[in-house]
Formats: C-alpha cells, structure tokens, sequence
C-alpha cells in the first residue's frame, strides 16, 4: 500500500515513525539542503554529536569504555533536547577544565621532581659530605675531589658556574659532541640517567631522562651551553652555588611537591566524578540525540503544502499495518495537542512495491539462505518454506551418520535451549555469531542427519544390529559343499540368495548391518547411492518447476502456462522422469534369481537419445524402443515453442492495440499497466496526461533475446543439474570413508594393547579420536555438505521458479546498535 501521510507541522518530532513504514522518498529534490524546513534542527543534532565524541573520547582516555543504553528512550522534544544539550555543553566545559589543570598540575609536579632529583644528583659532584664527628683535615689535590669543596677555594683563581637540568636520552650523545666542539673543551660535562622514569607530557610514553651537570669558566661559554641546551629541548634548571642554598633548595620542593600531591589527588577524585556523571548519562543522550536526528531527516525529505501549514510523505506501509500506522498518528496529535488530526490516504501507483516477509526466530535462518540468493519480487512465490524441510535433508544425505548428526542436534538443542542467555547472543566471535543465528538450522541438519545416519545404518562409520538380519550364513554352510579344505582355502566366501533360507527379505529400516562385513559392500553403496541421488534431484527439480505455476496464475500470466511450463515440465520428464522410471522398474521387475540377465539402465539411457537399439543389452518391457522414440521427439518438439512462443505472443498482443486504434477504439493498458498516481504531481505531469517516463514499450528483439537465454540455460540446465545432484553420491560415499579411515587408524589402535597397557592407551587415543571427528568430520565435513546443498538450491531447485529481483522492505526504525 502506497500512502500520503499528511503529518501535523511542528518543531518537535512525531512520535509516529516506527510502525513498519519505509522511509518516504525524496519529494522536494529541487530544493537545497540548506533551505528545508528543519535544517536547523539537524544542526543542532550535530553540534550535540560533536560534544558527544569529544565526551567519549575523554572516557576512553581515562580507561572506561561507554556501554550500551540499557533501555529504548524515546525521542527528545524541543525543551527536553535542549536541556540535553546545555547539560552536555556544561560536561564537556567542566571536562576540559579539570584535564586543563590536571595536565597542569602534573607537569608541575614532574618539573618539581627532575628540579628534586638534579640537586641531589648534582650533589655527588660538587660536594663530598665529611663524617658525622670527624675533625676537618687537610687533603692533596686529586681529579676525585669534589669541585666546590670549600677547602679547594684556595687553589681556584676564578669562578666557577653551572649549568644544570634533564634531556632526552636520545640526545645525549649528539648534545655532548656539540658542547665539545662549541666550547673547546672548557668545560666538565657529567651525565647521569634519573633513577626514576617520567612520563613525557608530549607523547605520554614513560622515559628515563638523562641528568646533566655542566660546570664551565666564562659568561661567553655559559651563553653558549643555554643556547645549546635551548636547540636540544633540555629542561634547564637554577643551581645554587653553596651547598646551604641546596640543601634549603631541596627541603622547599619537598613541601611543594606534596602539596601538589594532594591537590593532583584531589583533582583526580573530581575528574572520576565528572567521568562518572558523563558515563551515566551518555548512553541515553547519544541514543535520543541520534533518533531525533533521523526523525529530523525524515522530515526534511517530505513536502510542504501550498499553504505551507502540513507536511506530505509517501510511503510503503503494509496493509495489515494501516490500523496500527492512524492509531499512530492519532496518538501524535493527541501528545501534541494538534487541533487537526494527520490522517492516511491511499495513492494507487505503478511503481513495484517492496518485499515483506515476515519471520521468527524459527523461520529466520532460512529466508536469510534464500535473500541471500536475492530478495523476492512482490507476491512471487517465496522457497524459504519449502527450504525448511529440503535443505536439512539434502544436508543429510551428504551427512548421514547418526553419531555424528547426534553431536550435532546436540550442540543446536543446547544453544536453542540457552538462546535468552545474553552471553550467547551478545558475543564478538564473527563464526559463534553465524553459529548463534542458524541454531534451529543446525539442530534440523541433526536431526535429519541421525535419520539418514539409520537408513546407511552408520554411527561413527560402523553398523548396529537393531534388527536381526535377514542374510543366514548357517544356512548357506548347511546347503552347500563348503569343506574344511574349501574353507581354508578360500577367505572370501560368498552368500547366494537364490539358495532357499539365505536371504529372508529386505531388512525393517535402511542398510542390512551385514553388508558391513562385505568385500562388495562400497560396490553394493555406490549403486544404492548414485540413483538415489538421481531420483531425490529429479523430484527436486520437477517441483521448482511446479511453483512455477504459482507465480504464473498469480500474476495472470496464464499465457505463460501453456507457453513457459508444460513444455518445461515435458522437456524435463520425458527425459529424466523416463531414466527415474527406469530405476523404479528395474528394481521391482528383477530379483536375485534373475539379476544376472538384468540389463543395463545407463546403456538403455544412450541408446534413447541415439534413436538406436542393443542387441546384447536385452529390453526392460516390450515397444520399449517405441516408447523412447517418442518422448525425446517431444523433448525436442518442446524446445521450439519455450523458445518462441513466448515473444511471439507479446509481439501480437503488441500489434492489437495498435489496431484497435486505427478503427478508432480506445488502447488499453498492458499487462501489469497502471496509470501513475500521486498526490505530489507536478503541474506539467498533468497537463501531459499523467504519461510516466517509465512505461513499457515492449523490444521484440528484447523479449527474445531474454527467452532464447532462459531457454538454452534450462534445456543444458537440466542435464548439468541432474549430474550435479550426484554430490549428494559422490559425499556421501567420502564422509563414510572418511569415517571409517578415522576409526581404523585412530580408534581402532586403542583397543589393540591388552590388559592395563591398553587402557592407558585408550584415554588419550579417544581424545585425539574425539578431536579429529570434531574438526574434520563435524566442522570441515559439515561446511563442505552446506554450501553443497546451498548449491543445489541456488542453483538447481530456485532458478526454475524463482527470479529474486526484488528489494526488502526496510522500514524506518532505530538500530539497536545505536552506540555503532
């Protein structure tokens, strides 16, 4: 349903978005972005968002990470945004601040402790404290004595200075040469590395900074070592000359820097505070700020009136939710407190309307499959429910195994069990995650798989006995000379059903569990196996084919009918139904008296399409040759008219109402033809007689173009896809073998050690055996036999029914996942 909202004009947001419809097209494209209705609105939106970044920036600075809104607010109106926004402002205006002086405080802090640890470092060179109690005595000159010993004073005819402070480490040796080459040696350069690393403000990384005492003679050499120093970003620092100035140096950065320690720390306490009030209160502001800025995007795409006083949307709603979109709408005028009500008009169109289909949580993983295929056009016949029941048993086939199946309905009946816990559903593994949102898709696989698994009677690649078997070999000892010099010489003895008590009848459910112990037994299962594929895909495509007819009646395309499907379905089972009904007819016609005589089905199949005979391959039936001359003449006769009998039907309805309008009658619509209609027409469309741009004008060459195409791909088609069935031959037989190599080279060897050796052995056996059938056969095995059948209904099943050219229905609605 194709609807104009004519909503209420008001500055806060109608609460009415949300009920499943489509976002309204663009209706005012003439107009400039910066000149709609709510623009301003829209700015506003954005200068909140911008302090929202920098409020989460600031968080995730300080180690927090912003968690999701733990509830659905609605949209703010006007008042209430703008409380939002002069709350965050002043958040963001406080934040600042206190980061302003807490960086403050620590540089300070940090120039306090280098200024701390230059004075007692520089201590070690300048002076050389005497014991407690010693008398004073006099020393010799030596390189070791300390420089500013006052008892050297004596022997100094000058003054000597200092230039003292930190640099990086990774310029020490670039700063040392330099000074060297500047000052020509005079001067005496002490490094030394600080005994605790600080944090570089600049880069924020932890550094263990290089100390530097310069003593040197000369005011023009200590002009030169600060301007040095000043090239090589060193932190220059006073030094005072007597050892008392150092020592009350000393004494008054202590006092400082603890009284910076307790302001920093107090300072801290208020930052957590500020950060705690922004990590309570952004999940929301962010949530409400967004879905205002969607609503106010909305609205701009949607048209004014003459008058100017109501706003116009058109927009794809369902037809189910018509009530639910005016109890909406009724609802927003109320709150609002709007005099005049909005209301819904239909608008008839031409346009192709979206694509809806409703799911749970059961039907959900399977319309994922067949969307992923492409999105159904509108009202065309959906396979996802077909593909509820196919799909898990075309998996099966390729994965029966009832152990196997078994691990695997497990590990899906455990996540469907749990399916509320929010640690399953709110994972970050990508592949749990995939997992997670197929699990009744996995737990159908198993289950299908544990049936397939009895029909080949195999449960980790061996045989179980539920029945006895109907094969005697008591019998066929006491009805035949086998001697024991028969018996010793022959290992292989074989069981002939023709001999009376030897085969006593099918067995109940699947594969007799003696053909495990048979030479022939992968001879017998290739067989079984490749026409039970054969038949399974045939069925298979012959009922895409019969969805067909779904579609054609529905969009009374009866035309199609009698031109597309009957000779589809003639082509198709003329050829492959004629080689299914072969296999069913030698089944039930031949015994094991006469199995030898039976003849060839494959060669029978050749020869039908050579229009030829075998004298050696004796008939099935009597006027076999007859009957198969006759189909492959219709097989053939039905490729002429699916390809041409389709364009020549649109060109002479093409050709009609051209007559029609020469003798003066009236032309009528096409197929699927509508006269547009909208509330929003412009002047000029009227006045051209409401012509779309957009209507059909039928290319004859076009249409037969496109049929020859969808003729050639279903005629090869039907032969490619019958020999692509045979996957479901061909890993079947590879998932058994690969079974059963896994249990002799891995299982079997535990159970080979006898007494208390064999049972150590056997522990660690059976984990790498539990390992392997889990990785291998489970995991590898498993995504191999899916994307296989996803294959086959792609490909094989879907293409002869359906065209997936449609788009979803994506009405307007808030993420969940606002934050992202």
């Amino acid at each position: 349903c194709l609807g104009c909202l004519f909503l209420r004009d008001a500055e806060s947001p109608n609460p009415m978005w949300g009920h499943g419809l489509t976002v309204p097209p663009q209706l005012n494209p003439k107009v400039s972005p910066f000149q709609r209705r709510f623009v301003g609105e829209v700015r506003r939106c954005e200068e909140m968002e911008k302090t929202f970044t920098f409020l989460q920036q600031e968080l995730r600075g300080a180690g927090r990470v912003p968690g999701p809104c733990p509830e659905s607010p609605r949209a703010p109106a006007a008042r209430e945004a703008l409380r939002v926004q002069e709350q965050s402002e002043q958040l963001a205006q406080e934040l600042r601040e206190v980061t302003r002086n807490r960086a403050s405080l620590r540089g300070r802090l940090r120039d306090l402790r280098q200024y701390l640890h230059v004075l007692r470092e520089g201590q070690r060179f300048t002076s050389l404290p005497a014991p407690l109690g010693s008398p004073p005595r006099p020393r010799a000159l030596s390189e070791r004595e300390p420089i500013l010993d006052p008892s050297l004073h004596q022997h100094l005819e000058r003054k000597i200075n200092f230039v003292a402070g930190v640099i990086h480490p990774w310029r020490v040796t670039a700063f040392e040469r330099l000074l060297w080459r500047a000052c020509r040696g005079y001067l005496v350069a002490s490094f030394v590395e600080m005994p605790e690393p600080m944090e570089d403000l600049a880069t924020g990384e932890s550094i263990t900074w290089v100390i530097f005492l310069i003593s040197y003679w000369g005011e023009q050499i200590g002009q030169k070592i600060r301007k040095i120093s000043d090239c090589f970003h060193c932190q220059v620092y006073p030094y005072p000359e007597s050892e008392a100035s150092r020592t009350d140096t000393i004494t008054g950065l202590h006092s400082q820097i603890q009284d910076l320690s307790v302001v920093l720390e107090e300072t801290e306490q208020y930052l957590a505070q500020v950060l705690d009030k922004v990590a309570l209160a952004l999940p929301t502001w962010r949530v409400q700020v967004q879905k205002m800025k969607a609503i106010y995007l909305i609205l701009n795409q949607c048209s004014f009136d003459v008058t100017e006083k109501c706003l116009i949307a058109e927009v794809w709603c369902p037809v189910r939710d018509l009530t639910q979109v005016q109890d909406a709408l009724r609802q927003g005028s109320y709150q609002s407190g709007s005099s005049v009500e909005c209301f819904v008009q239909r608008v008839p169109t031409s346009e192709s309307p979206p694509t809806l289909i409703r799911t749970n949580k059961f039907t959900a993983g399977f319309q994922s499959i067949v969307d992923a295929y492409g999105v159904a056009s509108y009202q065309e016949v959906n396979p996802a429910p077909y593909a509820i029941i196919t799909f898990p048993f075309i998996f099966a086939i390729m994965f029966g195994d009832v152990g196997h199946g078994l691990l695997m309905f497990l590990f899906a009946l455990w996540m469907v069990l749990y399916e509320d816990s929010p640690r399953l559903r709110q994972g970050t593994n990508e592949i749990w995650l995939t997992f997670f949102e197929g699990r009744y898709l996995i737990l159908l696989m198993g289950a299908f798989s544990i049936y397939t698994g009895f029909i080949y009677n195999e449960c980790f690649s061996k045989a179980t006995a539920i029945f006895p078997s109907a094969w005697s070999v008591a019998t066929m000892a006491n009805h035949s000379s086998w001697s024991s010099a028969y018996l010793a010489t022959h290992p292989m003895l074989t069981l002939d059903p023709n001999v009376t008590g030897v085969f006593r009848g099918p067995y109940p459910f699947g594969i007799d569990p003696i053909w495990s112990l048979a030479t022939n037994h992968l001879n017998f299962l290739n067989s079984f196996k490749m026409k039970m594929s054969v038949v399974l895909g045939i069925v298979h495509m012959s009922f895409g084919v019969v969805l067909g007819v779904f579609n054609h009646l529905h969009f009374q395309q009866r035309h199609r009918l009698v031109l597309e499907f009957f000779p589809e379905i003639i082509f198709l089972l003329a050829l492959f139904g004629y080689l299914v009904f072969l296999i069913f007819y030698k089944w039930i016609k031949f015994s094991a008296a006469d199995s030898l005589v039976a003849p060839s089905i494959l060669i029978h199949f050749i020869d039908m399409f050579l229009f030829t005979s075998n004298a050696e391959n004796l008939p099935l039936y009597p006027g076999q040759v007859p009957v198969q001359m006759v189909l492959v003449v219709l097989a053939l006769a039905s490729v002429p008219v699916l390809l041409l009998g389709t364009p020549l039907y649109q060109w002479c309805r093409q050709r009609a109402p051209r007559t029609l309008v020469a003798t003066g009658e009236q032309e009528p619509l096409l197929e699927g033809q509508e006269a547009g209609n909208s509330v929003n027409a412009a002047k000029e469309d009227v006045e051209s007689g409401g012509h779309s741009p957009n209507a059909k004008h039928l290319d004859f060459a076009e249409i037969f173009m496109h049929q020859a195409i969808h003729t050639i791909e279903y005629c090869l088609g039907c032969v490619s896809n019958t020999a692509s069935y045979l996957r479901l031959w061909a890993l079947s037989l590879a998932h058994a073998q690969l079974s059963e190599v896994l249990w002799t080279m891995v299982m079997r060897n535990g159970f080979v050690g006898l007494s208390y050796v064999g049972g150590v052995v056997l522990v660690p056996v059976f984990a790498a055996f539990a390992v392997l059938t889990v990785a291998i056969l489970l995991v590898m095995e498993g995504l191999s036999a899916f994307l296989h059948a996803l294959r086959l209904h792609w490909v094989e099943f879907q293409n002869k029914f359906y065209v997936g050219a449609g788009y979803k229905l994506c009405p307007f609605a808030f993420a969940p996942d606002t934050w992202e």
